[in-house]
């Protein structure tokens, strides 16, 4: 993982990117994720979680594993939502691709990015506020279904 995208409460998105090596990565990683959450009342955070045939893929697990370590020492809700639940929600396309992702973006949302973590990164948040009550967009209800493959955490 060379870089991921981080979409801030108000909207602002950010690529990560560090020169740290190996397992150092973790650290700069888990250290923006800090910068975006401390001292805030947040309800929820998404992460996009690995492909379903892909749960035992190396450094991806770590850093998931490293943020939602965090999260919890914090106590902050988070759920996990698929790469085709993502792209379902956003698209209405399970398997839509990155070019996609960033059309639907700018169309609904107005928004046209860095790159393509960012993009997924205000997906997330997107779809967070959405179950939250707060969808930043209309969505159609087949999009929004995704959205029910995700499991929650309990208010």
């Amino acid at each position: 993982m060379t870089a991921t995208g981080i979409a801030w409460c108000d909207g602002t998105t950010y690529t990560v990117t560090t020169k740290a090596t190996g397992d150092a990565r973790l650290l700069a990683i888990v250290g923006e994720a800090a910068r975006a959450v401390d001292g805030r009342d947040i309800d929820l955070v998404v992460i996009e979680d690995l492909p379903t045939h892909a749960k035992a893929a190396g450094i991806t697990g770590m850093v998931h594993g490293a943020v939602r370590a965090y999260l919890l020492r914090l106590g902050t809700p988070y759920a996990l939502i698929t790469p085709a639940s993502l792209k379902k929600y956003a698209t209405g396309r399970g398997n839509a691709g990155k070019p996609e992702m960033a059309v639907a973006l700018y169309k609904r949302l107005g928004r046209e990015l860095a790159d393509d973590n960012q993009v997924d990164a205000l997906w997330l948040r997107a779809a967070g506020l959405d179950h939250l009550g707060h969808p930043p967009a209309p969505m159609p209800a087949a999009q929004r279904a995704a959205l029910t493959a995700v499991t929650w955490p309990a208010a």
